[in-house]
């Protein structure tokens, strides 16, 4: 049996110097781990347009969405994800609310590895890794 494919797009989204990551619901898929957020692509959405959505919806925050950084597949036990990642910046403009989430934290680049994160986002963890030494 074939395992469902889902295609997402995850930002990088950064508020004076700090990466946001967002802790996952616990009754939801991979409850409990921190993400660098995102969501599944719309029909007809460019990957951009996704980002923007999705963290309006999730966090009522408007985003830029700067340049593309890399993307990541990942097999779980259940699915596999293909994960485009972009840089991206909130200009600290409105309040976050969240509603998909546990909660949120804004983190240096270096404090990031401490939060237990799924599988599809530890290469992006080595991404910034590098991306900040």
């Amino acid at each position: 049996m074939d395992k469902k494919k889902v295609t997402v797009c995850a930002g990088v989204i950064f508020y004076q110097g700090k990466i946001l990551i967002a802790q996952r619901r616990k009754d939801k898929s991979l409850g409990g781990l921190w993400e660098f957020p995102g969501g599944k692509i719309e029909a007809g959405e460019t990957h951009e347009q996704t980002l923007k959505r999705e963290i309006k919806e999730e966090f009522d925050i408007d985003i830029q969405v700067g340049k593309y950084l890399m993307e990541t597949e990942h097999e779980y036990a259940d699915f596999c994800l293909k994960m485009y990642v972009y840089q991206a910046e909130w200009d600290g403009k409105g309040e976050i609310r969240i509603c998909d989430h546990e909660q949120y934290r804004f983190v240096l680049p270096d404090e990031i590895e401490q939060f237990e994160m799924p599988g599809a986002d530890l290469p992006v963890l080595d991404f910034i890794r590098g991306y900040f030494k």
